[in-house]
Parts: C-alpha cells; structure tokens; sequence
C-alpha cells in the first residue's frame, strides 16, 4: 500500500505546480471565426488593442454587410487579461448572447458576434485549435496549386464588396486575365511545367496588386482580382502594367517559356451593372473582345 502512495504523490505534484508555469500575462490569444464570410480563419491578438471593423485601418478587417466600420474594441492589460468593448457600432457587439455595454472581460471559449452573421471565438493559448482552424480555411478558400484565392472565395467577397460598394457609392472594379495560348504549354512542355507557370503568373500578379485587392484562381488558366475604391481608370493602369509584366517575364527559366495576358476589366458605378452576377459577365464580355483584338491587350468595358 506503501508502495502505491508514493507513486501517486510523484505523478500528482508535477502536474500541480505545471499548471503555475505559465503566468497569464504570458499567454497568446486568438480569434476564431465561426460563422460569416471568413469561417476558419484565425486572427492572433497580439496588440493591446486591436479594432475590429469593415474600415481599411482595422487590425481585424472583416467584410460583413452588418458590421460598422469601426465595431468593437478589443484591449489587453498588463496583467494578461482580455475586454471587449463596442466602438459605436450600429448593430451592436454581443458576447455569449449578451449584448456588450461597457468594458466586458473575455474568458476563455467566449463567443462573439458582430454584425448579423459573423460569430468569433475568442481562446487562449490553443496553439493545435488555431492551426487547424487555419489549415481548415486555407484549404477551403486557396487554390491548392498557386496558393491565391479559389473561385468559393471570390464568389463571397463579391457579394460582399459589390453590396459595400452599391452601399456607399464607391469604386469596384474587377479584372479578368487569362494567358494566351496556354494550352501550347501544356502540349510542349507537359503539364508539370504548366503548373510552374501559373504559380509563377500568380506571384507576379499578387507582388503587381494592393494588400486589399482580391486575388482569386477563376478557373484554369483564367485569374480574377477585385479592386476596392478602384475606377475604370485606376483599374485600367493595373492592368497595362500586370500585362507589361507578364510580356517581360520568362517563365519557368529551365525552359524560357514566353507568355502573354488579355484582360478584361468592369467597374461599377455603371448604370448597366446593378448585381455582382452583372459585374461578371460585364468583365468576362470585355475579355472576350480582348481575345478577338487579338489577344495580349486590355479591354475596359464602355458605359452606356
């Protein structure tokens, strides 16, 4: 019985005195997104104080038609311990379904909704929960082979900036690309060396366009990147220079493959373009006519 005892002080005392190593102050907090446009990804709260909200100067930047530019506040104390509060949003900020009035201390597991469909969780130092999350969300909403955004992603961010844009009367264009004759690689090169060349195009337009644009995989050979408060014009001189680029890139160097782009851009306001599905084909059109001219050009549509 002696025996027994001793084993169960040496198994029990470390597992005590483990659960004071790490000081609260010490600890790392994450955002989880649940629910809305971003389910999966994972925000780390790092600062002392972050803000969440639609504007571009927000530390978490989340595009949900309900959530006010300027939402909620989240801060962090000396002493570790997280607060949330509401920024004068207009829908409110509710934590585990209580609408937050004043300063509210966060807990572990602690549910948040902002806006009308996005619900975030907020835990501490769950390094395995956040990774996954994450790893969830990027194989959900990546392109498995270049990396940028898939066609689900870009299908939501549409609805969503379209409706922003429609909203507050600002700029939204989009810019269709594909690559000119890109099948000729496949059947010279292989299809491996393909692929090497949509990853590099997709570097060379990502490094091309801003933090905020959306840069998605279409299909194919075929990208997508949606400008915010971006004009026709604005759109347009992205566009010249991403085509200039491509002309002037050597893809895939063991081989010197020559490529060139057509583009076709859409913007709204226009008259003609009242719904995302509108802005799509308005774009898809232009693009179309810029294969007819010839390929290796960029064709804006024209308002009527």
């Amino acid at each position: 019985m002696g025996r027994f005892q001793s084993e169960e002080v040496t198994v029990v005392a470390p597992l005590a005195a483990k659960a004071e190593e790490t000081p609260k102050k010490a600890r790392s907090a994450h955002l989880i997104v649940l629910s809305g446009t971003n389910v999966g990804q994972v925000f780390p709260l790092s600062a002392s104080k972050v803000l969440i909200g639609r504007e571009d100067s927000a530390t978490i930047q989340i595009m949900d038609a309900g959530i006010s530019r300027r939402h909620a506040l989240i801060s962090r104390d000396s002493e570790g311990n997280f607060a949330i509060e509401d920024a004068g949003s207009r829908n409110g900020t509710f934590a585990n379904n209580h609408r937050v009035e004043g300063v509210s201390p966060l807990q572990d597991g602690d549910k948040i909704q902002i806006g009308v469909m996005t619900i975030l969780k907020f835990t501490y130092d769950d390094a395995p929960e956040a990774n996954y999350a994450q790893a969830m969300y990027d194989a959900a909403l990546r392109d498995g082979l270049t990396g940028v955004y898939n066609r689900r992603y870009f299908d939501e961010r549409l609805n969503a900036e379209f409706s922003f844009a429609s909203r507050h009367a600002t700029g939204l264009s989009l810019l269709f690309l594909d690559l000119d004759h890109f099948k000729q690689v496949n059947d010279t090169h292989g299809h491996l060396a393909g692929d090497q060349v949509l990853k590099e195009l997709a570097k060379l337009i990502a490094k091309s366009s801003r933090a905020e644009d959306v840069l998605s995989r279409y299909g194919g050979e075929e990208f997508a990147v949606l400008c915010r408060d971006t004009d026709q014009l604005k759109s347009s001189v992205l566009a010249e220079r991403i085509r200039h680029e491509v002309a002037a890139c050597v893809f895939v160097p063991k081989v010197q493959i020559k490529l060139t782009v057509s583009i076709g851009i859409a913007a709204i306001p226009d008259p003609a373009i009242t719904t995302p599905k509108d802005l799509v084909e308005a774009a898809d059109a232009a693009l179309y006519q810029a294969k007819e001219r010839g390929r290796n050009c960029v064709v804006t549509r024209r308002k009527r």
